[in-house]
């Protein structure tokens, strides 16, 4: 029998598949020996989409003692959970785009026909047996546009990635913000209850020399035991933020000492139309460009499909009777009768319509909401700057000079007491205002994608 040309491809699939099977196994172990995945930590100038360098999973995190926003973030980058798993995410986009771009296996088909029967078909003695392989070519560039599809998916990962990396930093500021709002909430109450003690001590002194009613005693103590009541409760809801903190960056327990952070530092602001033009560097924004060339390429693979792929076969077949062999080759290719993608056409068609009404959607949303919240960042500003300026310098001055009257008797308690209550409410509200106005900032930072101080530079570095 001359099998020797019959035999090659056979030899030829065995070796094919002993390699195969021999790159899954080293792939195995390459892949049973890599680094685990870790979380994402800062570095400043990385690229869209390119996580920052992973920290190892069993690093210790070193938290300063004297913690700034600065480093507060950097943790909250490099730890925080909800960050973890976009790298993962890349990388497995980025694999799909590889498997997207890889040609189709060819085929390696048998087949036997003549055997089995009667007479001269008895056995294998009038066998025919055919070994051929076949290629699937895709056409219409399917190949090309299935690639393009899976790399904008992974570009928008990449987008995804850089949203929520804002979220994060946006989020821990603001909780770094109310830590120190809540610190000074704590010293506020501590000269409250300092001057509340100072206050029922030289009343009871009064009260033991009989030169006032026994009532002013009973009335400073009442006080005395507000301002303790208000000061253990600024002390629990400074530990609460301080927890929350922590937990941006995966802390189980508070592990910083102080907060440090100038609360009084604000500055005029950018007008609200300057501020627009910069919603481009707002990665929910600028995403959408890539959401529509990826709803676009989508609608060229499914044009694509609808053109037929060819199917090339060649192959020997070995005529057992004769004992001769002869080559075959082969060409097929669906007829698109009925199914010529129409459905996937049209649905194509139709998600790159709402590609584009979300992407006005978004763009509405986030012109409103920076507008939403110039108006809140603005009322902030005014109010701490009122305060600061008129309000809490005169109150301070209502304070010392009614507390001078009450020692020389001039004034009775309760106007001295209304005279503390006040300057202490106005301190609040300053304290307040401050935090509101930085919480705000925050948004706005959030929204335009760069620091407030940055924008104004530039508009005075313009003039």
């Amino acid at each position: 029998m001359k099998l020797n040309l019959f035999w090659v491809p056979v030899t030829v699939t065995m070796l094919t598949a002993g390699c195969a099977t021999q790159h899954v196994a080293t792939a195995r172990n390459i892949a049973g020996n890599e680094p685990p995945q870790h979380v994402l930590e800062l570095k400043a100038g990385s690229r869209l989409g390119e996580p920052d360098s992973p920290a190892t999973s069993g690093s210790v995190v070193t938290v300063p003692d004297q913690l700034t926003m600065a480093s507060a973030m950097a943790l909250a980058l490099k730890k925080n959970p909800s960050l973890a798993g976009f790298s993962a995410e890349i990388r497995a986009r980025d694999a799909a785009a590889l498997q997207a771009g890889l040609l189709p296996n060819p085929e390696l088909g048998v087949e036997m026909e003549n055997f089995g029967g009667k007479d001269a078909l008895e056995g294998v003695d009038g066998a025919e047996t055919t070994m051929a392989f076949s290629q699937l070519v895709e056409l219409g560039g399917k190949r090309g546009n299935r690639r393009k599809v899976a790399t904008l998916d992974k570009t928008l990962a990449e987008w995804d990635y850089q949203s929520k990396k804002l979220d994060v930093l946006a989020a821990t500021a603001k909780a770094f913000v109310e830590v120190l709002i809540a610190q000074e909430q704590v010293a506020l109450n501590g000269d409250l209850l300092k001057l509340a003690e100072q206050t029922t001590t030289a009343v009871s002194e009064k009260v033991d020399a009989g030169k006032v009613s026994p009532v002013e005693k009973s009335r400073a103590q009442i006080e005395l035991a507000a301002a303790r009541t208000e000061a253990n409760k600024a002390v629990r809801e400074l530990e609460a933020a301080r927890r929350r903190l922590a937990g941006f960056w995966g802390g189980e327990r508070v592990d910083f000492g102080r907060a440090v952070g100038q609360l009084g530092d604000i500055s005029t602001l950018p007008d609200e139309e300057s501020l627009k033009a910069f919603l481009g560097n707002n990665p929910d924004m600028a995403r959408w460009a890539a959401e529509l060339e990826r709803s676009e390429a989508a609608l060229n693979l499914a044009r694509s499909e609808a053109v037929p792929d060819l199917t090339l076969s060649a192959g020997v077949r070995n005529f057992q009777e004769t004992d001769d062999n002869a080559f075959v080759v082969g060409v097929s290719i669906p007829i698109p009768f009925f199914n010529r993608n129409q459905g996937g056409v049209s649905e194509a068609r139709a998600r790159v319509d709402k590609a584009q009404s979300e992407q006005r959607a978004a763009k509405v949303g986030l012109v409103t909401g920076l507008s939403d919240t110039w108006q809140s960042l603005s009322a902030a500003y005014t109010e701490a700057v009122g305060l600061r300026d008129e309000i809490l310098p005169s109150a301070q001055s209502t304070y010392e000079s009614t507390e001078l009257g009450y020692r020389e008797g001039k004034l009775d308690f309760l106007q001295m007491l209304d005279a503390q209550r006040t300057l202490f409410t106005v301190k609040r509200q300053y304290l307040l205002a401050l935090g509101s106005y930085h919480l705000a900032s925050t948004d706005m930072e959030r929204l335009v994608g760069v620091p407030l101080s940055d924008i104004k530079n530039n508009k005075d570095n313009a003039k």
